[in-house]
């Protein structure tokens, strides 16, 4: 018999030490002409990550005019005084650094990444856009028609066309929040370059704009960077803007939204709740996570493990606004789509997880799961700096301290189960729920109407 070999076994590696995990805090300045800006220093992080948040909100657009706030947000990054719209686009290019910019509810956002080498050239072009934007009016009308191709296609999605209903539904008909925050056919095309300039003269000035910049800043003079280019921004100083309260009816009741022939319903369940300046916030996620936040929640477990009605469900919550005396209001929702015989037996189910919710709470083990993926994915999460200079420039805009990503991990550690069941419970009241259906309302309005869960109307899709 021929005696085995003996295999030499390596040792088992152990596991290191973990290392405390806290969300970077940023320094705080401000330059010359009055722009306030957060820096962070992100060791390895070789694209730096800049974001200018502009108080330009959609509710200061000139009425008849809605989505003028998008259309002078595209245009920066169409031309300055120095570049065509064509050579601002090379120069960018060279320098390896992507621009991107939007309009919402608190303001415009442009967004900067680019490698820590081409970083000043980078904020030059940018200084450039906020400084002096071009507004071409053949560039202007190009955007303008860009947007009023968009429209179509966001009415033909069945999810945006369910989001734009549950906006009209919720909110008064003065409110700019009941509007497509993009504009409508009708306002966009009011739109010209005369109306961009003067929406930009009036609200884009550096005394109230905030600038973000995080990434691996060895050897970098920022200070000296930032002086040369966006501190040659200039422009007058402006008081703060009041900020309208936000107000929102939500009744319980059914909109239809009728697509005939549609083989799938689309769903948005929402209302409006507290915002992140709310002490009731941290429980709310970790609660709101619990009940939809990923395919292990109850609504998938039910709706989509037991029953089979949808390939998901998530429930989620998305601020809206928030005011610097700390008032403010975010969307609570539940979305997701089913097939159209399915509409009544899953909005049945749905209500009846609301329901057991509400009677029997969550249970330790969802509370601790839900704890574990928010808190322990962090590290992961913020491991770019474009999502840490994301989640700062958020804090700006919602007037929270610099501090709250950090605390916010550290309360959601602490929140037990009864506290996230009752901020659940309380987020999504069975009897106070606006439901948006888009769907063939012949095969759904009879079967929805028998639940009960409140009055149901139909509505043609444009």
């Amino acid at each position: 018999m021929t005696e085995l070999a003996s295999m030499e076994f390596h040792p088992q590696p152990q596991a290191g030490e973990a290392r405390p995990w806290a969300f970077p805090a940023p320094g705080r300045g401000a330059l010359d002409n009055g722009l306030t800006v957060l820096r962070c220093h992100r060791p390895g992080q070789q694209v730096v990550a800049v974001e200018v948040l502009v108080d330009a909100p959609l509710e200061a657009e000139p009425a008849g005019l809605d989505g003028v706030g998008t259309i002078m947000a595209r245009a920066f990054s169409e031309g300055t005084d120095k570049h065509s719209a064509e050579e601002f686009a090379a120069e960018l290019e060279r320098c390896g650094a992507t621009l991107d910019s939007h309009a919402d509810h608190p303001g415009v956002r442009l967004s900067l990444e680019v490698p820590v080498s081409r970083l000043p050239k980078a904020l030059g072009l940018l200084a450039d856009a906020l400084r002096a934007p071009a507004f071409d009016d053949s560039e202007i009308e190009r955007l303008v028609r860009n947007r009023l191709d968009e429209i179509p296609h966001e009415t033909a999605n069945p999810a945006r066309r369910a989001a734009k209903e549950l906006s009209k539904e919720l909110f008064p008909v003065t409110s700019r929040m009941s509007r497509p925050r993009q504009g409508t056919e009708e306002t966009v095309q009011a739109i010209d370059s005369a109306a961009v300039r003067a929406f930009y003269e009036k609200h884009v000035r550096p005394a109230t704009a905030t600038a973000v910049v995080v990434g691996d800043l060895t050897g970098v003079d920022l200070d000296a960077l930032l002086a040369d280019t966006l501190g040659a921004w200039t422009g007058s100083t402006a008081e703060p803007r009041p900020v309208p309260p936000v107000t929102a009816d939500d009744r319980g009741r059914v909109i239809i939204v009728d697509r005939p022939g549609a083989v799938q319903t689309q769903l948005l369940i929402g209302r409006v709740g507290a915002d992140r300046h709310d002490r009731v916030w941290p429980a709310q996620v970790l609660g709101t996570y619990c009940l939809g936040g990923t395919l292990t929640s109850r609504l998938d477990r039910v709706l989509r493990e037991e029953k089979g009605y949808t390939y998901g469900v998530r429930a989620f919550g998305q601020v809206l606004r928030s005011a610097p005396d700390g008032t403010g209001a975010a969307m609570l929702a539940i979305s997701g789509s089913v097939d159209t015989p399915n509409t009544g037996p899953a909005l049945d189910d749905l209500w009846k997880v609301l329901r057991t919710l509400a009677a029997e709470g969550l249970t330790d083990a969802e509370r601790d799961v839900a704890v574990q993926n928010l808190v322990g994915v962090a590290p992961l999460k913020f491991e770019t700096a474009a999502a840490v200079a994301s989640t700062l420039a958020d804090q700006v805009e919602q007037h929270l301290p610099d501090d709250y990503q950090s605390t916010l991990y550290q309360q959601l550690a602490a929140t037990g189960t009864v506290e996230a069941t009752a901020a659940a419970v309380s987020a999504f009241p069975v009897d106070r729920l606006v439901t948006v259906l888009v769907g063939d309302a012949a095969q759904i309005a009879e079967p929805v109407r028998a639940l009960g869960i409140g009055e149901v109307s139909v509505v043609t899709a444009e």
